[in-house]
């Protein structure tokens, strides 16, 4: 359904060492760095056919994270769920709602963790057993 997914930054370089880990647990390797013609640096992480970006905002004005919005990277395993998490922390995230674990949802049994990313953006590391 998606293409792609973009987040704003206020600091690219920051978000590219966040991002590398983060999604490094994930097996996604180096991002595609581009400049568009207005000089905004944007960064293009693809993966099992999907592209994640990380991108200075066009408009000049401050990147913010989306109210009530979350990102959602599928897992392989709850490992790799407390990976996620414990690698987002490490590299200047921040741990928000439970710990990373099993949940009961709507549609049964998950595995999850969220974590905000250095500029606010509401991630989610998510394995359906």
């Amino acid at each position: 359904m998606f293409s792609h997914l973009m987040v704003g930054t206020n600091d690219i370089e920051r978000s590219k060492r966040f991002y590398d880990a983060v999604l490094g647990v994930l097996g996604v390797g180096e991002p595609m760095r581009n400049q568009n013609k207005t000089g905004q640096t944007r960064l293009f992480y693809r993966h099992d056919g999907g592209t994640f970006c990380v991108s200075e905002p066009i408009n000049g004005e401050p990147a913010s994270a989306a109210n009530g919005g979350t990102i959602g990277f599928k897992c392989a395993s709850l490992e790799q769920v407390r990976k996620f998490h414990d690698t987002a922390v490490a590299h200047g995230g921040k741990s928000i709602e439970d710990p990373p674990g099993p949940r009961q949802g709507p549609a049964g049994a998950l595995n999850l963790a969220y974590v905000r990313d250095p500029d606010g953006n509401k991630l989610c590391a998510l394995h359906r057993p």
